[in-house]
């Protein structure tokens, strides 16, 4: 195994480790929005970002990978691994829509 090379479990722990801190930062975000703390909210967002991003760029290597005829070994941790990350994506464009949706909503009165 070359140094770049990981095995299947450890690119799932890594999608998982970037999920799961974007998830937390997500919901600490929620909780300073809350308080009113507005630029750390957006401060918060960016890291959930980044966090996001670097989940999905591990997954969208193996996803190359097997477009490039290399097979990919299924198992219930990988997909545990991509359901963690679109679930939190889906919580990063849930909770930006409502931000936006409120602001918008109580800009107008």
């Amino acid at each position: 195994m070359q140094a770049n090379e990981h095995t299947m479990e450890q690119i799932a722990f890594t999608m998982i480790l970037h999920s799961g801190n974007a998830r937390s930062t997500i919901r600490e975000a929620i909780e300073v929005y809350k308080d009113g703390t507005f630029e750390d909210f957006d401060q918060l967002l960016s890291n959930a970002r980044s966090q996001l991003q670097e989940a999905h760029q591990v997954h969208f290597s193996q996803v190359q990978k097997e477009a490039n005829g290399e097979p990919t070994t299924l198992s219930l941790l990988l997909l545990h691994a991509e359901d963690h990350l679109m679930s939190t994506q889906t919580m990063l464009d849930l909770t930006t829509g409502l931000i936006e949706l409120m602001e918008h909503k109580f800009s107008k009165k």
